[in-house]
Order: C-alpha cells, then sequence, then structure tokens
C-alpha cells in the first residue's frame, strides 16, 4: 500500500512508518516534527515563526507540496488540526484529500472536542480536567474545543473520514458513543527494535521527569516533582532526581539513560509515549495504568505500572514504597519491557493499521 501520515504527536506517526515499511509499504510522513520535539519526517511543514511573513511561507510549502499529498490508498491526519492553518482552510485540504485519495483516516490522538465533551461530561473517575480549579477556569485551548469553529471541524472530519483511530482508552471512550461503528482502538506503536533496556538497577532509584512548561498541572508534573523532591531529599543516600524540559526527542532519549524510574502523568487512565518509552527503556513508570486499559489489552497478568490517583498523599505512598522497596525495582523494569514488547511492538501495531484501514 501507498500511505500518507500528516501531522505529528510524540513520534507516533514516524513510529508507525517504520513499522509499515517494514511490512513493505510504502509510505510517506508530512509533519512539523511535533514542534520543539523535532521528530523525523519526510516532508518538512514547519510554521517557522509567527509574524506575518512567516504564515505567508507556511502556506507557500503547503501547496509546493499539495502535488505530493495525491494518489494514497490510505491518508492518515494526526488529529483535526492536522496543520496550522485557520478551521476553513484546513477543511478545505482535508477535502482535496479525500478527493484525490482512496481512503482518509482521522486520528483521535490526543485532546480534541469529543475527548474533552467526556471529560466534561465525567465520562471518568478522573482526568486533566480534574486539575485543581480546571474546570472552573478552562484553558482557552480546551474551551475553544467546545464551540464554533473547532467544535464544527471536528464534528464534519468525524463524518465525513473512512475511520477513526484512537490510540488511548481515554480517546476511545471520547469517540465510541457517536462514532463506535466507524472507530477502532489500536495501541501507540513503539520501536522496540531500536529502543533497547538502558536502566541502571544498581541499589540507588534513579528517577528521571520530563516536564513541558506548559503542561506542568495538566500532567500533574508540579504535585510529583514536590512529593519527589521531598522524598529524594530525605533518602539521599539511595535517590536522585534528573528533571529536564522540553527537549527535542533524540536528547530526550539519550538522557533517559541510567535512570531506572519514569515520573510520567498523575490525571491518565493510560499510559502515553513518553510512559512507553521509558518502559522500553526497562524503567519502572509511575503513569496511568488503570484496571481499564489492561482489559483493552487483554492483559490479565503483567500488570508494571505504578498507578497513583490524583491525591497528593496517594503518590507519596507509592512513591515512596519503591524506595522501600528498592531491590523489588529492577524486577518491575523487566516487567516493563515485556508489556512494551507484547504490546506495543512497532511492527506488530502497524499490523493492526492496516487490517482496519482494509475493513473499511
Amino acid at each position: 500500500m501507498k500511505i500518507l501520515l500528516i501531522g505529528e504527536y510524540s513520534n507516533l506517526h514516524w513510529t508507525l512508518a517504520k513499522g509499515l515499511s517494514s511490512l513493505g509499504h510504502k509510505v510517506v510522513v508530512a509533519s512539523d516534527g511535533c514542534g520543539w520535539q523535532n521528530n523525523q519526517r519526510n516532508i518538512d511543514l514547519s510554521l517557522k515563526g509567527n509574524s506575518f511573513l512567516d504564515k505567508i511561507r507556511y502556506r507557500i510549502d503547503i501547496l509546493r507540496n499539495i502535488k505530493n499529498f495525491r494518489g494514497y490508498d490510505v491518508v492518515q491526519v494526526i488529529s483535526p488540526v492536522f496543520l496550522k492553518l485557520n478551521t476553513k482552510d484546513i477543511l478545505k485540504l482535508f477535502l482535496y484529500l479525500k478527493k484525490h485519495n482512496r481512503k482518509v483516516f482521522l486520528g483521535a490522538f490526543g485532546t480534541d472536542f469529543y475527548y474533552t465533551k467526556a471529560c466534561l461530561e465525567n465520562k471518568f473517575r478522573y482526568s486533566d480536567f480534574m486539575v485543581p480549579g480546571m474546570k472552573e477556569n478552562l484553558p482557552e485551548d480546551n474551551i475553544n474545543w467546545t464551540k464554533s469553529p473547532l467544535k464544527d471541524l471536528n464534528e464534519t472530519l468525524a463524518e465525513k473520514c473512512d475511520g477513526i483511530i484512537s490510540c488511548l482508552y481515554e480517546y476511545k471512550v471520547a469517540y465510541e458513543d457517536i462514532w463506535g461503528y466507524k472507530s477502532e482502538y489500536i495501541p501507540l506503536p513503539i520501536n522496540t527494535d531500536e529502543i533497547r533496556p538502558s536502566a541502571i538497577y544498581d541499589g540507588k532509584a534513579r528517577f528521571f521527569m520530563g516536564v513541558q512548561k506548559t503542561k506542568l498541572h495538566l500532567k500533574g508534573c508540579d504535585v510529583m516533582s514536590e512529593v519527589l523532591k521531598d522524598i529524594c531529599y530525605k533518602y539521599k543516600d539511595i535517590c536522585e532526581f534528573k528533571e529536564v524540559e522540553s527537549l527535542p526527542y533524540a536528547s530526550y532519549m539519550e538522557v533517559m539513560n541510567g535512570c531506572n524510574i519514569l515520573i510520567d502523568q498523575l490525571y491518565s487512565y493510560s499510559p502515553g509515549m513518553n510512559a512507553l518509552l521509558g518502559m522500553a527503556k526497562g524503567m519502572v513508570t509511575i503513569s496511568g495504568g488503570e484496571p481499564e486499559i489492561y482489559s483493552i489489552l487483554d492483559e490479565t497478568e503483567n500488570t508494571p505500572i505504578v498507578n497513583p490517583i490524583p491525591d497528593k498523599r496517594d503518590v507519596y505512598d507509592k512513591i515512596l514504597n519503591l524506595v522501600d522497596n528498592i531491590e523489588t525495582i529492577g524486577e518491575i523494569g523487566k516487567k516493563s519491557r515485556k508489556f512494551v514488547e507484547q504490546h506495543h511492538n512497532y511492527i506488530d501495531v502497524a499490523m493492526k493499521y492496516i487490517d482496519f484501514w482494509r475493513s473499511r
């Protein structure tokens, strides 16, 4: 098959492309590399700045490449806002993709209208909308998803696409009431050939946290960082804490090496790309690991994710338990690696995509 993947979130499309290529398919990734993460791509669609001239150049880049967006068996866009254009132009480009390719699919891979709606309707026991004060003071990005034109764009693309793929349990739930007949959950892809275990287990708890300054509260990093610094101060002989901010993907993967416990998210049911990358490196991971995600993967035995609820005391207790039982974390790390190999291997995931695309 000939496949075009447009847009990028945390190396998802590039990793999927590597899996698809391994299966013999011809794949092109067109994206901005997910901004500062600078993920790899075949066609660079980066908006270099916010000036009027930068925006004109960006549109020229898209128009220059428009001929490269035709003639595919499958086109998949990363989200309803798959390029940095206004909603009218995104819709025009989407309709162009529909006209000039066999099938077009929508990714449910991040916050959009349906996920925002599900959170506001309390579909989950907790979510990143439960950050203290969040519901009373929704960030503008979230508010915009609840009204036109973003809401209309999301609804239109969901209606007109050939199928919808969700990568987390939460996004599956968000779409299934209305679009269950044309949507499918497929796990996130991790390149378990390129990413090898690198965690060091030597009697010390080596904590690692990568943060995005704009998402500290949404991810719960502020709460977990405060707890972790307190524990590391009290147990400084056996604890280390490395915290980095907004690094490009390649640098991020390198500085993580040697650490053995990854601090990820507090308000998630599911492990995202960051958590899974740590698990692939053989790290114990503190992130979303609710029973629902194990159930959807049909996993009943290997449940290695340390899953705190959004409560500071619970976060403290679960981290302290790892420190108090430091001799056990190496075995948990091995189970983490096994979990990723079994459920998120990029070639296995690519096969699931092929099966779904062909079924539509």
